[in-house]
Order: C-alpha cells, then sequence, then structure tokens
C-alpha cells in the first residue's frame, strides 16, 4: 500500500515536511494518552482550563514544526501569542493541537487540526491555504489530507511500519446526507436556527449524532454526509469555534471532498480574520442543506 511519505512526494517539499512533521508524533502522543489525563492547573488565551495533555501535545507539535526549517509563523490555540521564526521560513502554520480536549477525561474523540498557508500575511482567508489536514485519535488513527490532489484518508499501521498507508483516496462527500451534529445549548440558538434545525429534523429527516470534538464531528460528515453546525446564540452571536485554527482547515477539507460551508451568510473560505482568535459561526455539509441554511437565515 501507499505510504504517507510516497504520496507527498509531488507536494512542494516545504509542505511534506510539515505533514510529516505532524505524522511523525503520532506514536509518541498516542503513547502519553493514558496518562495525561489531569488538568494542568493553567489557562490558556481565552481562559480555559488547560489539560495536560494539551499543553504537551502542543509542545511536541510546535517543537517538530520548528525543526523543519521551514515554518516562519505558528498559530495555536495554547500559545499566548504567535510564534514568529527569526529566521524566517517560508509557511505559517494554525493547529488546534487537541481538538475535544474536553472528551479526553471520558475517552472519547478528540484529534489534531493543522492549516498551512504560504502568504505573506499572518492571518489569510481559508481559501489561500495550501494544505489542510487532521488527526483523528479514535478506535483507528487517521490522518485527512486535503491537497490539491483532492482528500485522502492515510491510516496509522502500529504494527510492522511507522508510517500511515492510504486508507481512501479522492473522498467525496455522500450526495444524499445522513447525519446532523448541532453544538451549543439549544435553549440559545436563535429563531433561524431552530428553524434549520426542524428543516434537518422533520424535512431532511437526518439522525442525530455529536460526538463534542469538531474532528470528530466533521469526520462523521465527512463519511455520511449530512451537516454540522455550531451556531451563532443569542450570546454569542460569533458562535464558539475559531476561524484560523478550526473553522478554515476544516472547512476547506469537506469543500474539497465536494460539500460546502457557510456562516449563515457566505463560505467560511471567503472570511478574512482580523484576530487570532476571531470566533465564527460554521456551518458544514453538503451543498443543498447549506443552500438551505442560507436561505432560511435571511428570511
Amino acid at each position: 500500500m501507499t505510504t504517507l511519505s510516497e504520496y507527498i512526494t509531488d507536494l512542494d517539499e516545504g509542505l511534506a515536511k510539515i505533514i510529516l512533521a505532524v505524522s511523525g508524533t503520532t506514536d509518541t502522543i498516542f503513547a502519553s494518552l493514558p496518562h495525561r489525563r489531569g488538568a494542568a492547573g493553567t489557562e490558556n488565551i481565552y481562559g480555559e482550563e488547560q489539560k495536560a495533555l494539551d499543553v504537551w501535545t502542543n509542545d511536541i507539535l510546535c517543537e517538530a514544526f520548528k525543526a523543519t526549517g521551514v515554518v516562519k509563523a505558528i498559530v495555536s490555540e495554547e500559545l499566548g501569542e504567535p510564534w514568529i521564526n527569526p529566521e524566517g521560513g517560508k509557511y505559517t502554520v494554525s493547529i488546534d493541537p487537541l481538538d475535544g480536549s474536553s472528551n479526553i477525561e471520558s475517552n472519547n474523540l478528540f484529534g489534531t487540526i493543522v492549516g498551512v498557508h504560504s502568504q505573506d500575511e499572518l492571518l489569510v482567508p481559508a481559501e489561500k491555504l495550501d494544505v489542510a489536514f487532521y488527526n483523528l485519535y479514535g478506535p483507528i488513527t487517521t490522518l485527512v489530507l486535503a491537497s490539491n490532489k483532492g482528500v485522502t484518508e492515510f491510516v496509522k499501521h502500529r504494527t510492522g511500519s511507522t508510517d500511515y498507508h492510504v486508507g481512501k483516496e479522492n473522498i467525496r462527500i455522500p450526495e444524499k446526507g445522513k447525519l446532523m451534529g448541532l453544538g451549543g445549548a439549544p435553549y440559545k440558538w436563535t429563531d433561524g436556527v431552530n428553524k434549520f434545525a426542524d428543516y434537518l429534523k422533520d424535512e431532511a429527516k437526518l439522525k442525530v449524532r455529536y460526538g463534542g470534538a469538531f474532528v470528530g464531528d466533521i469526520n462523521q460528515i465527512l463519511y455520511y454526509g449530512g451537516c454540522f453546525m455550531y451556531p451563532e446564540l443569542v450570546d454569542k452571536p460569533q458562535g464558539k469555534l475559531r476561524l484560523v485554527i478550526e473553522c478554515g482547515p476544516m472547512s476547506y477539507i469537506i469543500e474539497k471532498a465536494g460539500g460546502a460551508s457557510s456562516n449563515g451568510r457566505e463560505s467560511i473560505l471567503a472570511l478574512k480574520p482580523g484576530e487570532v482568535d476571531e470566533r465564527s459561526p460554521v456551518y458544514v455539509g453538503n451543498k443543498d442543506l447549506i443552500a438551505k441554511l442560507e436561505e432560511i437565515l435571511k428570511l
């Protein structure tokens, strides 16, 4: 089977180094999961409690990126401010080192989200990403990569190889969606969001499946189709998820697979971030469902 190392040989060498920097940390991170489930006793820049594994994973990944010699900046949920390479470099990397960290204690899904771009600016619309990918720590550890070659899943083999191998190539979101993942407290949804949720339930007839980790919830939409949303809330009109490190890269992956994304008005990929910690409502899934969302929210 084709390995990840072999698959990315025709990408830019710097991009390949960044992808392999993440995949090369998998065994180290996986081996540390059982004994790094407690709180670190510190908070990140958003005032959220950092788990010991969050902090440690961020350090491991940042050091791996720095060692490539091609990264000029790192934007991370767990850094107080972006790391800027004084020696320069070609690529800016955004990471959510441990998306779904609230699932650590209960041993549910979590993973890592990465976006990479080579623009001069630190913050750019996700449509300008060179690649985006995520690691998912589930029953099977996978790496799903979106590039100019399409969307490909790689599976981590734990015996006989230290590399990932191609699991599925040219992944396309199914034409008929099956699932909906609805984030946020329903009693805080706006009237428009409630109408859209009713549409998904009563007319689209989707099944509810929500895991509380963005990376896992998007992964199931990629494979089964449907819609995931973490919408605007009455007390949080910008929602919860961060545009640069979460919404942008994952929307890039979904759109590369033939789906769509929206903040309720336009594609997430078109949004120009103004701040590192900028948040956005996010809806991703089948094109027809996202079109219906925007229609309902305009009413």
